[in-house]
């Protein structure tokens, strides 16, 4: 019997990472995406290549695809998503309220007999699956019948797609490391058939590993490099001042996690090392500028500097490099990134403080709120 899978977002992460996966994994993958461009060429193409770079890298090719543009049309997409097996997405975050409707339309369309749907959220957010759902809800009419015709599972994902070489068509260049952790426990004992990926009892500890460990060193990278004046990850991380910025954010970010998640101390600084060595890669062309933005995002409370640092201040332990981190990541000025724009007249009109509580959520009375501001401070002294 053949397997289908729907995935929301036919960019380079969804062909070169989830769609890949879900293709070698024996799904017949539909993509979904507003882009009738790139829908167009996959409809056009019958495969693409996935590129893993470096020495240990092998090339893989995808078939079996079909491309539905969602934004014009939304029922025949409704109707594969009733007939599917899973439903992914990699649509950043702040699409996901986009989405929902149309996948609330297809699992009201689903035959009741038919097995659940799997919907997972593959985003670089914590509990990105919730997200979806929450915005499911609000968009429901009959959100038990919804309920009753899928299962919602929370994802970890790690895997770096750099930016692309604009010659490349549908083919995608990656790195050879990746991780889909998705929780277990929604599935009970019928979880997806998707050897690619990783089930596991409790997904904290992966999300957050990734996410503090991953995450906040990538954008560390970023923002130090770009203060520093450098333009790929790579030659950012080659600069000993940026690669030990890196290095101390990342260790106090495994103190956190040994402490609240019982990882060891030592399977985490093997993991940083990997980190370190998967950054620095020079085959990934990454750029500072497309590591870094949605700085505002990135500044958010639950996310990868403050949601550390503030977990870590509560405690009473470090957080120099974080906040040095916070103040690098203040600097980052690129016309082309709304986020950016929009942080740095942020910085020109609010007082510290109000900066602060804006961006962070944190208010006066948190532990951390007098480094943040002080480091907002200085900022708004040089602009």
């Amino acid at each position: 019997m053949s397997k289908k899978a729907v995935h929301f977002g036919a960019g380079n992460i969804g062909r070169g990472f989830i769609g890949l996966l879900e293709h070698e994994a024996g799904y017949e993958v539909v993509f979904a995406d507003v882009s009738a461009a790139l829908i167009d060429a996959l409809n056009a193409q019958p495969s693409y290549r996935v590129h893993e770079v470096g020495e240990s890298g092998h090339d893989h090719t995808v078939t079996g695809y079909r491309g539905i543009n969602s934004a014009e049309h939304e029922d025949d997409l409704v109707h594969e998503i009733a007939t599917a097996d899973v439903v992914t997405t990699a649509v950043g975050p702040t699409i996901l309220r986009f989405v929902a409707p149309v996948i609330n339309r297809g699992i009201e369309s689903r035959d009741p007999s038919a097995a659940p749907l799997a919907v997972m959220a593959c985003e670089n957010a914590i509990n990105a699956t919730d997200v979806l759902v929450g915005e499911m809800k609000k968009a429901a009419g009959d959100w038990q019948t919804i309920a009753s015709r899928a299962v919602f599972a929370n994802t970890a994902v790690d895997r770096i797609v750099p930016a692309q070489d604009p010659n490349a068509g549908l083919d995608v260049a990656v790195e050879p490391f990746f991780e889909w952790a998705v929780e277990q426990p929604p599935f009970g004992d019928e979880v997806p058939d998707l050897p690619g990926a990783t089930f596991v009892p409790s997904l904290a500890p992966y999300i957050e590993r990734k996410l503090f460990t991953v995450n906040t060193g990538h954008a560390t990278a970023a923002y130090a490099g770009f203060a520093a004046g450098h333009h790929s990850i790579a030659e950012s991380l080659a600069d000993p001042a940026v690669a030990d910025l890196v290095k101390r954010v990342q260790a106090e970010t495994s103190t956190l996690l040994s402490r609240r998640h019982g990882l060891d101390p030592d399977d985490l600084a093997r993991y940083r090392e990997k980190i370190l060595n998967r950054f620095a890669e020079p085959a990934l062309p990454d750029t500072v500028e497309r590591v870094g933005r949605q700085p505002l995002r990135k500044l958010s409370g639950p996310e990868r500097f403050i949601g550390p640092a503030a977990a870590l201040a509560e405690a009473g332990l470090p957080v120099d490099a974080l906040v040095e981190a916070v103040g690098k990541a203040l600097q980052f000025d690129v016309p082309e990134d709304p986020q950016s724009v929009e942080l740095q007249k942020l910085l020109a009109d609010l007082e510290p403080g109000e900066f602060v509580t804006q961006v962070t959520g944190l208010g006066s009375d948190h532990p951390l709120f007098g480094a943040l501001t002080a480091v907002v401070a200085d900022r708004q002294a040089n602009l």
